[in-house]
């Protein structure tokens, strides 16, 4: 199978550096509760494609990447290229899957799980199965997480701070962590580290 297309127009790129993103889709909340830096997010059910590697943090986030974005750039069963442009434009023939935002990872018991988001529109059953066995297709139900955002570096150290932050946020206040901290990262690499949106997250419950 030939490499994905990625095409980004130079305006996109610009765009991209100062951290603008407005085209992008993102997966649809409501935010519950603030606390200090905290939001509650409740989030609507979604559809994530993502892959298990194993390896260190970083490595496993670059490998990921690549293996989600080539099921999203034409690693499908029709086969569908879809260009990163500012908006998101169609690169051949064949059903369009547009980028989302954010990239999630988490730690599992296979290494790191790493999660694309799905458009809104789709369903299952209307998206094409990956050609590559190590990506899968899952429907997650609606889910309320706390979350904390941040700029700047995205390194394993400056997720691992943030995350220990949240921690003790959460010590504090009404909800208890239910399941294991994520990293959500929003924008490519060649952002401006001072406009980047990151983020760190933890599904909850009620204490």
């Amino acid at each position: 199978m030939a490499a994905p297309s990625i095409i980004a127009t130079p305006a996109a790129v610009i765009l991209q550096t100062f951290g603008v993103r407005s085209a992008t889709e993102q997966p649809r909340y409501q935010v519950v509760e603030r606390i200090g830096p905290i939001e509650v997010r409740q989030y609507e059910g979604r559809i994530a494609a993502e892959a298990l590697v194993a390896g260190d943090e970083a490595r496993a986030r670059s490998e990921g990447f690549r293996l989600i974005a080539g099921y999203i750039f034409g690693g499908n069963a029709s086969s569908t290229q879809i260009a990163m442009t500012a908006p998101v434009a169609q690169a051949s023939k064949g059903e369009k899957i547009a980028m989302t935002a954010p990239v999630a990872q988490q730690p599992s018991e296979a290494g790191w799980r790493i999660q694309f988001f799905m458009p809104a529109k789709y369903n299952l059953g209307a998206l094409p199965k990956p050609r590559d066995a190590r990506v899968r297709l899952v429907q997650l139900p609606p889910q309320t997480y706390a979350v904390l955002a941040f700029s700047g570096s995205r390194s394993p150290e400056a997720v691992a701070l943030k995350e220990k932050q949240l921690a003790a946020e959460l010590g504090r206040a009404a909800w208890k962590a239910a399941g294991e901290p994520q990293g959500w990262f929003y924008d490519p690499p060649w952002t401006l580290p001072i406009l980047r949106r990151n983020e760190v997250a933890v599904e909850v419950e009620r204490r």
